[in-house]
């Protein structure tokens, strides 16, 4: 089936079309990666101070105490307390404007940003804290670093998932187009066995046809996929400050593909020019076998 007949260029068009979705899959998983890694690093670097309301208890001094305690630690870098504009700033979506903390048993927060997270005893700190500090706890987000690993993961076998179903539907039509493409060159295949051409010789011309296809195809497939990537960085860079674009890199941080995901492009442009050649090449073999 040469590559300039029609069914050649309907070949060359579906090949392009999966690989544009298999690269925009590689994509996705890698912005939604790098976000879930700069989350993590993030965590890992703050820790938070929790202290409640006591019943006899000066929340002022405290917080003071706290403050102190933290800094004597090594591995801390900068220790600081929300204040009263913070605390209700944080509060106003769900309790809603004015509010006075006095009249209400809100908790304080006090970050943390740690300098050397390696060097700093979280367990020997939070055992200090809750025992000198009234109603104070340590949350050091080990549940949400635990739960953005699986997300990060969960996103990752998706995404592979989504590939290998985007690969899987990319074969069966080589699959079918290399028997149509049999079919139509019956009369030519009768002669080249006629004239002593083995059936490896036949295979080899199919699959060097097809890995043409499968070039053309996953190379455009793949450059459609790089073109979408530019615009989104493009789009997201000049949306700054907009309230979405804020929301969006609050989210995923910069939203831009990083260099692992075009080198995903790359090894999608490869892997499809490779198996729509073997599977060519299997399927004539197959073909020709079962015609034997």
């Amino acid at each position: 089936m040469p590559p300039q007949s029609v069914a050649g260029r309907a070949l060359t068009l579906v090949v392009a079309i999966m690989s544009f979705l298999a690269c925009l899959t590689v994509g996705a998983v890698s912005v939604v990666w790098d976000a879930a890694d700069a989350w993590q690093n993030d965590l890992v670097r703050e820790v938070t101070i929790q202290i409640r309301p006591v019943d006899g208890i000066d929340m002022a001094r405290e917080i003071d105490r706290a403050v102190a305690l933290a800094q004597e630690f090594p591995g801390i870098g900068v220790v600081r307390a929300l204040s009263d504009a913070e605390t209700r700033q944080l509060l106003e979506p769900w309790l809603g404007g004015g509010l006075d903390l006095d009249a209400l048993p809100v908790p304080r927060l006090i970050q943390i940003t740690l300098a050397d997270p390696g060097s700093v005893d979280l367990d020997q700190l939070r055992t200090a804290i809750t025992g000198s500090i009234s109603g104070a706890s340590l949350d050091d987000h080990s549940v949400w670093t635990s739960r953005l690993s699986a997300m990060a993961g969960t996103v990752v076998l998706a995404g592979f998932a989504i590939l290998a179903l985007v690969m899987a539907s990319m074969v069966l039509s080589v699959v079918f187009a290399t028997q149509a493409a049999m079919a139509g060159n019956k009369d030519v295949i009768s002669v080249l066995h006629f004239v002593g051409a083995e059936d490896s010789f036949i295979a080899r011309e199919f699959q060097r046809h097809f890995l043409v296809l499968g070039l053309i195809g996953g190379i455009a497939g793949g450059a459609c996929a790089v073109v979408c990537f530019v615009v989104l960085d493009v789009f997201s860079r000049e949306a700054e400050g907009l309230a979405s674009s804020d929301q969006l890199s609050a989210l995923f941080g910069s939203v831009s593909v990083s260099l692992p995901g075009y080198l995903g492009v790359l090894a999608v442009v490869f892997l499809v020019a490779v198996l729509t050649a073997l599977t060519s090449g299997l399927a004539v073999k197959a073909h020709l076998a079962k015609g034997d």
